[in-house]
């Protein structure tokens, strides 16, 4: 697949099976997110890995982040809340491991950066042939989320990545305009 193709195609899709990406595949992606633009080299991001048990326990944090905001919520609001991390074989959480007081690189340039590795994933995973969503929702800035991924003040949870084999049909990809979304100053 050709860059261009690969940039116009990408697409998210919602329902993953296994396999999960292998070592081969989880190295090609990386590899694409650490070419994230990245002012003054400060590599300001983290990845989390969740495959396994470690999505069950990544479901029982969301569980708990549920309860610390309603400690009457329901047993279905809980059980649904442990559950979403199991729509996908991996889940890779992109942080952005923010360096405060950093001169000309302010902390939503780290973040933004972050964000860049995390569409790098997408794109390397589409590349591959794998399925790909980027999720975040409420957990991604929920503070008990936060400390059981710990997480320091000033980082922040840019996506929940889940990944596998696609399951479903790629949706059609809408056609927009470019003239809509740019203004030229000539």
């Amino acid at each position: 697949m050709d860059a261009l193709t690969l940039l116009h195609e990408r697409s998210s899709m919602g329902k993953l099976n296994e396999p999960a990406p292998n070592a081969e595949q989880l190295g090609a992606i990386y590899r694409a997110a650490l070419r994230a633009p990245d002012h003054k080299e400060l590599r300001p991001w983290r990845f989390i890995e969740f495959s396994g048990e470690g999505r069950e326990r990544l479901g029982e944090l969301f569980a708990e982040a549920e309860f610390q905001e309603d400690p009457h919520a329901k047993d279905s609001v809980l059980d649904s809340a442990r559950k979403k991390p199991l729509r996908a074989p991996m889940i890779i959480a992109v942080i952005a491991k923010v360096t405060p007081d950093i001169a000309k690189v302010p902390k939503m340039e780290q973040v933004i950066s972050a964000g860049c590795a995390a569409h790098g994933i997408l794109l390397a995973a589409h590349a591959l042939g794998l399925g790909a969503m980027w999720r975040s929702g409420k957990y991604a800035f929920d503070p008990v989320v936060h400390k059981g991924l710990s997480l320091e003040d000033d980082d922040e949870v840019v996506a929940f990545i889940y990944l596998g084999t696609p399951a479903g049909r790629h949706k059609p990809l809408p056609e927009h305009q470019t003239d809509d979304f740019v203004e030229r100053w000539s």
